[in-house]
C-alpha cells in the first residue's frame, strides 16, 4: 500500500469561511478521495492558523479573549467539513499542545544550525499578509494585496532567519524538479523572486507588544513570527518531531510515526502563498535537515461578479449559505468545473445557476434518469445480459480514464469536469441516434445497447466519486452496489462489469430544476 499525504494551507480565523478557502480545501479533497480509491492510505490534512497580531487585534475588538476566539471560528472553520462533504483526516489548530512542541523543537534545530540571529530592524508591514514588504512590492505605497489597510512601521529587535543562505539551494531544488510548483509558470514566478537575492526575515516579535504567540525558546520576551510557526503544521500534524532517529528507512514499517511515512508530501495553496509555501518553507526545512515538500499545487483566486471580494463591497460569497440552497454537490461541481484551475475565476449566481442546470440537471442527472427509466421500463428492472456490445465502448472508456488520470496529475480539475460532461454527452448522444424506445417497439433485442448504456453510467460514477460523492453514492446504489465498496472501486471495479441480473432501485431526482 502507498502513503500519500496532502495538505492545504491553514486559513486565519479572523474572519468567516468564505468561497476562496472552499475551493482550495474541496480541490485537495478530490486529490484525497481519488488517491484513497486507488487503493492509497491517505492523510488529509487542514485546520486553522491561529497565532499573529491581526487576530489578536480582532479578539482585542471584540472584548474576548483570543483562545476563546480562535475556539469559536475553529469551529466554523471544522464545520466546512459536513457542509462541503470533506473527507480530511487531521484538522490541526496551531494553538494545540503538540504543534506549540514542535514549533519550539524546529526552532532549536535552525538555532543550531546556525541560522538564527538577532538584530534591531525598521520594517514596513501588512498586518493582512503578516508578511514585511519592500518598497518594490508595493502600489502608490501600499500593499496590493489588501491596498486598504496601512502599511505599518515596524521598529525593534527580533530574531532572523538566514532566508539569504538557501537561495543556491532553492535554485537547485527548482532545477531538479521542473514540476516542484505546479502550474509552471509559478514555479518560474518563484525562481525569478529566488534569482534576484533573498533577504533574511524577522521570525519574532516582541511579546510586551504582540503577546499572542508560541514563545521563543530561551528568550521570554520574544514569541514567534506567525508565518514561522504556521508553516510547521505540515509535520506537526504527522506526529513530528518523533523518536524514530531520524530514519527514512522506517517510513515502510507500519509501526514507525506518521512524519517517517508519510512526508514529505503534497501542498495545496494560493497564488499569495508561493512565496510562504515553495521557498520560505522550504528554505526552514532544509535548515532543520529535513525532507523538503513533494509538490507544490498553487491555485488562483475567486472574484465575485468582476471584482475582489471584501466586506467593504459587501460581494462576499459565503459558502454555507449557498450549499443550504443548492446542495453541496453542486457547489463542488461549480468550483471544479467552471473556474480556471491555474488562474483567477469568477463566482456570479447567474452563471452557478446556469451551470448547474445545464451539466447536473440535464446533464448527469438527465441522463441517470434516462438511463435507469429505460431498464426499469424495457429490461424488468434488471441488468441485462451483455450482447453486441458497441466495438469502440471499451476502447472509449480506456481513453477516458487515461485523461482522467491526466487531469488530477496536472491539477487540471476543469479538464476533469469536462471529461465527464464529455462522456455523459456521449451517452445521450448514443441515446438519441440509436432510439431504444423505437427498437424496443419493433421488437429488436436492445438488451446489449442498455447493458452499454448501465456500464457507461457506472462508469461515471465511479468518475465522480472524488468530485460529487454524494451523487455518485446516489447512483451506484440504484445499481445495487453496495456503498461498503466504493473504497475499492477504483482498483478492483473499474475495469469490470456491472453483473447480469442485478436489480435496479430508482431513487429520487438527483438535481431538482431551479425554480425560476
Amino acid at each position: 500500500m502507498k502513503n500519500y499525504y496532502l495538505t492545504t494551507t491553514l486559513p486565519y480565523v479572523n474572519a468567516e469561511p468564505h468561497i476562496g478557502f472552499a475551493l482550495e480545501i474541496i480541490q485537495a479533497d478530490v486529490l484525497a478521495r481519488y488517491h484513497k480509491l486507488l487503493g492509497e492510505e491517505v492523510i488529509f490534512n487542514t485546520g486553522t492558523d491561529e497565532h499573529g497580531l491581526k487576530i489578536y487585534r480582532k479578539a482585542l475588538a471584540e472584548g474576548k479573549d483570543p483562545q476563546k476566539y480562535c475556539d469559536e471560528y475553529a469551529t466554523k472553520f471544522d464545520a466546512l467539513k459536513q457542509a462541503l462533504d470533506l473527507s480530511y483526516t487531521n484538522f490541526i489548530r496551531t494553538t494545540d499542545a503538540h504543534h506549540v512542541k514542535a514549533a519550539q523543537e524546529f526552532w532549536k534545530l535552525c538555532e543550531k544550525n546556525g541560522d538564527i540571529y538577532k538584530k534591531n530592524y525598521s520594517v514596513k508591514y501588512c498586518v493582512g499578509c503578516e508578511l514585511e514588504k519592500t518598497d518594490s512590492e508595493l502600489v502608490d505605497e501600499r500593499c496590493p494585496v489588501h491596498p486598504n489597510l496601512e502599511l505599518e512601521i515596524i521598529e525593534e529587535e527580533n530574531y532572523f532567519f538566514k532566508f539569504s543562505k538557501y537561495q543556491k539551494q532553492l535554485l537547485k531544488l527548482y532545477a531538479k524538479n521542473p514540476e516542484f510548483v505546479m502550474p509552471r509558470n509559478r514555479l518560474q514566478e518563484i525562481s525569478n523572486f529566488v534569482e534576484r537575492g533573498l533577504e533574511d526575515f524577522s521570525i519574532s516579535r516582541l511579546a510586551e507588544k504582540m503577546p499572542w504567540g508560541i514563545q521563543v525558546p530561551g528568550d521570554e520576551k520574544q514569541v514567534m513570527y506567525v508565518w514561522f510557526d504556521a508553516l510547521i503544521n505540515y509535520i506537526s500534524t504527522l506526529g513530528w518531531p518523533c523518536d524514530c532517529k531520524g530514519s527514512r528507512a522506517s517510513a515502510r514499517d507500519d509501526n514507525s510515526c506518521d512524519y517517517c511515512r508519510f512526508w514529505p508530501g503534497y501542498q495545496v495553496a494560493g497564488k499569495d502563498n508561493l512565496r510562504q509555501q515553495s521557498a520560505m518553507w522550504q528554505a526552514m526545512l532544509l535548515s532543520a535537515g529535513l525532507p523538503t515538500s513533494k509538490q507544490v499545487f498553487i491555485h488562483g483566486f475567486i472574484t465575485s461578479e468582476g471584482q475582489k471580494m471584501s466586506k467593504s463591497l459587501g460581494n462576499v460569497v459565503d459558502p454555507f449559505t449557498i450549499v443550504q440552497k443548492y446542495g453541496t454537490d453542486a457547489l463542488r461541481y461549480y468550483l471544479l468545473g467552471a473556474l480556471p484551475a491555474y488562474d483567477d475565476g469568477d463566482f456570479s449566481v447567474l452563471r452557478f445557476e446556469e451551470y448547474y442546470t445545464a451539466h447536473l440537471v440535464n446533464g448527469l442527472g438527465n441522463l441517470t434518469s434516462r438511463i435507469l427509466a429505460m431498464l426499469e421500463k424495457y429490461a424488468g428492472g434488471k441488468i441485462p445480459e451483455e450482447r453486441n456490445l458497441m466495438a469502440n465502448c471499451r476502447l472509449t472508456v480506456k481513453e477516458f480514464w487515461r485523461n482522467y488520470e491526466q487531469a488530477l496529475t496536472n491539477y487540471k480539475f476543469e479538464d476533469l469536469i469536462s471529461l465527464v460532461n464529455g462522456f455523459v454527452g456521449k451517452c445521450d448522444q448514443i441515446i438519441s441516434e440509436t432510439k431504444p424506445w423505437e427498437k424496443f417497439k419493433a421488437g429488436e433485442d436492445i438488451n446489449g445497447l442498455l447493458y452499454q448504456l448501465a456500464e457507461s453510467l457506472r462508469h461515471i460514477a465511479v468518475a465522480v466519486l472524488p468530485i460529487i460523492p454524494g451523487t455518485a453514492e446516489k447512483i451506484l446504489v440504484q445499481f445495487g452496489i453496495n456503498s461498503a465498496t466504493f473504497t475499492d472501486l477504483m482498483s478492483e471495479q473499474v475495469w469490470g462489469k456491472l453483473p447480469s441480473g442485478g436489480i435496479i432501485t430508482k431513487g429520487q431526482i438527483l438535481f431538482p430544476r431551479l425554480e425560476k
